[in-house]
């Protein structure tokens, strides 16, 4: 990825051009460069694995964890006024249909170059990783990659 001038955090998610519009003007701190929205062919999200919830055996699902984040008032106030605006709904949708883009579970990934380091798909929608695991992660690498230039044989 770096030969192609791809650098991350990278957040890929489901919907169109307007919808991610919409999603960045919510969070203008979010680069924009770093921004990739997978049509509703969904041919991004199953290239790597992912799935629809609803697909999934129930007995493999029941124990999952889910949790929302801690958003305070202002990021819940914020999630609930864009929410309906940036859902991976399509425009030409029939009232009474479940859109498909709303059953896509995503997930949660370290790459370094060509290796993937860490990946974890979610199950549900709120099933997500540890956090603080992904960024330790995520640390380690960048610090190899570094005693790797770094070093010197003699």
């Amino acid at each position: 990825m770096e030969e192609l001038g791809i650098h991350g955090p990278i957040f890929i998610s489901i919907g169109d051009s307007e919808k991610l519009n919409t999603f960045l003007s919510a969070n203008e701190w979010m680069p924009r460069d770093q921004m990739l929205v997978d049509d509703y062919s969904f041919d991004a999200y199953k290239a790597v694995g992912f799935g629809r919830f609803d697909q999934l055996a129930k007995e493999s699902v029941k124990d999952i964890k889910i949790t929302a984040p801690d958003l305070g008032w202002k990021g819940w106030f914020n999630y609930f006024s864009t929410v309906g605006k940036v859902s991976p709904i399509p425009n030409d949708m029939k009232l009474g249909e479940i859109p498909e883009g709303v059953l896509w579970v995503g997930g949660t990934f370290v790459v370094d170059g060509n290796d993937v380091l860490y990946q974890w798909n979610d199950q549900v929608p709120g099933n997500h990783p540890n956090i603080a695991e992904i960024v330790e992660i995520a640390k380690n690498a960048a610090i190899n990659k570094k005693k790797k230039l770094f070093s010197w044989q003699f």
